[in-house]
């Protein structure tokens, strides 16, 4: 069970839902940076929803399969072929023995992943595979894939094998039907996640947050900057935070904070006045003012906008940021419950 990398892309990396339990120790967490992708990739694989996976930036690898595998890709758009023929996205695919994957740049969106039956088997370091690249822990040697890099899955769940026999059955059927058919490298499932749930992935997007803990020590004209103002993306933005361009934000007064804990979604304010949105590789403690949180369900539509792409603040109340949380979590119940009944009556 061989996945070759033959190009390795501009940035892909071994990632799982990251390290929990560990930030006391000032452990980063890490893990994908859009959390719904990354989960609907496993659902469709019939994964757990925390095995570990391919996360693919900007530009995606080229693979080949020295074995048959089940696999899914959601995320940004990176044209997947098998030997030139584009590969469906956001559905399970049975790609065969010998099969070369390849990516290409990205659009609508800048992050891809790419989940296998059984999950990237690598090493655990303090209970998760995801990769931490500032440390060089996790992933596979701690860092990014590298052409000749060879990676393995696991073990194939129930699910999986329900999965992969409903396309061989197809596949199957196929052949049957027309004596002339060759075959292929891939075979793709028929049904899909709906495009009607899928997120919409834009150079200028809107996103929801929650007022910060230090909101109330920032001038009134910064915060009205900060709900009906535009910001853009930094070039030196990465998976560690985001650097946002714009009105700069400004406190009342300069004071010293002690340094809190953070975590994603944090919009932070240094003294130079502009906002920093922490992401995945956040460190565990800041000692700059919050002055946003970033509701969770949001989160994906950040981890998506490129370089140079803007965004949007728009306040909402506690009350629904979790109410969309339980929508959120209640849609991809009801993806793995669709999933499970489709190969129970295929």
């Amino acid at each position: 069970m061989m996945i070759t990398v033959h190009k390795p892309g501009l940035l892909t990396t071994v990632q799982d839902r990251g390290r929990t339990s560990y930030q006391r120790y000032g452990v980063v967490v890490g893990g994908a940076m859009d959390l719904f992708a990354y989960t609907c990739a496993n659902i469709l694989t019939g994964n757990d929803p925390s095995a570990a996976a391919l996360e693919m930036t900007v530009i995606g690898p080229k693979l080949s399969f020295e074995q048959d595998a089940l696999v899914a890709i959601c995320g940004a758009d990176m044209k997947p072929t098998i030997q030139g023929e584009p590969v469906p996205m956001w559905r399970p695919v049975y790609i065969k023995a010998g099969a070369m994957l390849e990516f290409q740049s990205a659009s609508h969106g800048i992050r891809a992943y790419l989940a296998v039956s059984g999950g990237i088997h690598v090493e655990q370091r303090m209970g998760s595979r995801s990769t931490y690249l500032r440390a060089g822990i996790g992933g596979y040697e701690g860092r990014a894939l590298a052409e000749g890099d060879q990676l393995t899955w696991g073990r194939s769940t129930s699910v999986s094998m329900a999965i992969r026999r409903s396309l061989l059955e197809w596949d199957g059927e196929l052949q049957h039907a027309d004596q002339d058919w060759s075959g292929g490298s891939y075979i793709a499932a028929r049904w899909s996640i709906s495009p009607w749930v899928l997120p919409r992935y834009e150079e200028h997007a809107q996103v929801r947050f929650l007022p910060g803990p230090h909101h109330g020590m920032f001038r009134e004209e910064s915060l009205t900057d900060l709900e009906h103002g535009t910001y853009q993306v930094g070039a030196q933005s990465d998976r560690m935070g985001y650097r946002l361009e714009g009105k700069r934000l400004m406190l009342r007064e300069r004071q010293e904070l002690y340094s809190e804990p953070v975590t994603a979604g944090s919009v932070q304010v240094p003294p130079d006045g502009r906002p920093i949105i922490l992401m995945a590789d956040r460190q565990t403690t800041g000692g700059y003012p919050v002055i946003a949180q970033i509701i969770s369900v949001d989160l994906p539509l950040v981890a998506q906008i490129p370089p140079g792409g803007r965004l949007s603040f728009v306040r909402v109340d506690i009350r629904e940021a979790q109410r969309l949380l339980l929508e959120e979590r209640r849609l991809l119940a009801a993806i793995s419950a669709s999933v499970r009944m489709r190969v129970q009556h295929a």
